[in-house]
């Protein structure tokens, strides 16, 4: 029994002592002593394109919601379009593109190894830019035309998601050095073909692991940002035509803690009903009583969206149309553009 006790005695001593009782050193907060070392300096007259910050710092703004606000924020939900499917093709204004929702550093090597499986070797890549051109092919049904194609991919509306179109191009055969890449595909149901293709393969993928280091920033900027100005009122700035940003609006609005009450599209106005996500359940008498059943949601906030330029401004205002204090704005920007697609 002496001995059980002593042996008791010595596990408590060894876990209350930690690594430190063995003469290791606790490293499990050295990462607050990490300190931001310099860019690497490429000598002129040297091509610097693959180098790249694997971890870029991203920029606070001075007058950020973040610096001045110490209260710990409710984590922001996980958006409903992570939980739905992986690749789907989408069409509006005329236009038609592949969304997958991984990185476009993922999606680039992926598309161009497909291309090579399927006998549509690149005749022209160019990761900054996210464009893919092909080869001219030969399709046993047309003897008399050969064809091309060229894939845009870049970062999707949705977070952390990419977009492929395809351009089509064919030119009599003997005659492609004479061919320009028109404006819009000069057969649809070809682009319709190739995207329908790349969707399938895609979609029946289950690995995403390979990613392009030289194809990082791929695609250029992302299409939407929430912005925060030192002086005004935090807004959601979109990179598209209204109609697109009109849709994904409507569509985000009924998601994460929304809800649709009345629109006016000509106005640009949303009326929205924001109730917090919970997960608790309703009480014993509420289930039994029916309690929520007819419950009738009023407008606690407007959502107006406005073309500025070439882009479109998002804001959130009161019921009335005034304005929010800058952290319940922020917080209810970020949901609301967690749910675009």
């Amino acid at each position: 029994m002496k001995r059980l006790i002593s042996a008791l005695n010595v596990v408590v001593i060894l876990t209350l002592s930690g690594c430190g009782w063995l003469g290791l050193r606790d490293r499990s907060n050295d990462y607050l002593l990490a300190e931001e070392t310099a860019v690497t300096v490429v000598p002129e007259g040297l091509d610097n394109n693959a180098l790249g910050e694997i971890y870029p710092i991203p920029q606070i703004p001075v007058a950020s919601v973040e610096l001045i606000e110490f209260d710990v924020p409710r984590p922001q939900p996980a958006s409903e379009n992570t939980f739905e499917q992986m690749v789907k093709i989408q069409s509006l204004e005329g236009r038609r593109w592949v969304l997958i929702n991984i990185s476009p550093s993922e999606v680039w090597p992926r598309v161009r190894n497909v291309l090579n499986r399927n006998g549509i070797p690149a005749a022209r890549a160019d990761g900054s830019k996210g464009i893919i051109e092909t080869v001219w092919v030969k399709f046993s049904s047309d003897d008399e035309n050969s064809h091309r194609f060229r894939f845009q991919i870049s970062p999707g509306v949705q977070i952390d998601s990419a977009e492929i179109t395809a351009l089509h191009n064919q030119a009599p055969r003997s005659q492609e050095d004479q061919a320009e890449w028109p404006q819009t595909s000069d057969s649809d149901q070809r682009e319709q073909d190739i995207l329908s293709m790349i969707a399938n393969d895609l979609a029946g993928t289950e690995n995403y692991a390979s990613v392009s280091r030289l194809a990082q920033d791929i695609g250029g900027e992302a299409k939407v940002e929430v912005i925060t100005p030192e002086v005004a009122d935090p807004f959601i700035l979109a990179k598209l035509s209204f109609d697109r940003t009109w849709a994904s609006i409507i569509y985000s609005a009924d998601r994460g803690g929304f809800t649709n009450i009345d629109q006016n599209r000509s106005e640009g106005v949303i009326y929205v009903n924001y109730t917090e996500p919970t997960t608790s359940e309703p009480g014993f008498f509420s289930r039994w009583f029916g309690g929520g059943k007819d419950e009738v949601l009023e407008t606690n906030y407007r959502v107006l969206v406005e073309t500025v330029g070439a882009n479109v401004e998002i804001r959130i205002v009161g019921p009335e149309g005034q304005g929010l204090n800058k952290a319940e704005a922020l917080r209810l920007l970020k949901t609301l553009r967690g749910n675009m697609s």
